[in-house]
């Protein structure tokens, strides 16, 4: 159990130190904005898609190591993905991060490193906002986005 914790423990901290598809995206085809207020984490998401097809995700922000860890995951995650698996992605990590269960969720694969932030329900808002970022973009929605 401990070597699995800190296996997990070094993942996230390294793509807080070396978050992957980190930066502004030239040309996006959908972005939006989201933001913390609880924690102060802010963080644009951008994305690329071409015939329902998410070919590109990119990030930049500031946040904490959880916030910055997830987005850069969750960038490595999506890419490749039909805009209709990348939204089915997004419910399975949200349930499995706030205890609810459904009988579609697909498989998350690396992204269950992070699955020991639902310990901490305040870090819990911290590992979504991505997540929500993302899906505002992919569905176009034009207001910010707030863990509140």
């Amino acid at each position: 159990m401990d070597n699995m914790r800190e296996l997990y423990q070094q993942v996230i901290l390294d793509h807080n130190k070396k978050p992957r598809n980190y930066g502004a995206m030239e040309h996006p085809d959908a972005f939006a904005h989201g933001n913390n207020p609880l924690c102060g984490d802010t963080i644009d998401v951008y994305l690329r898609i071409a015939d329902g097809v998410v070919e590109a995700v990119q990030f930049e922000g500031a946040g904490c190591a959880i916030c910055t860890s997830s987005a850069s995951m969750m960038t490595e995650a999506l890419t490749g993905k039909s805009e209709a698996e990348a939204e089915a992605l997004f419910k399975s990590f949200h349930h499995a991060l706030t205890d609810v269960a459904e009988p579609d969720d697909v498989p998350l694969g690396k992204l269950a490193v992070l699955m020991g932030v639902k310990d901490y329900p305040v870090r819990v808002k911290c590992a979504t906002l991505a997540w929500h970022t993302f899906e505002a973009a992919l569905k176009r929605v034009q207001n910010d986005i707030s863990t509140e």
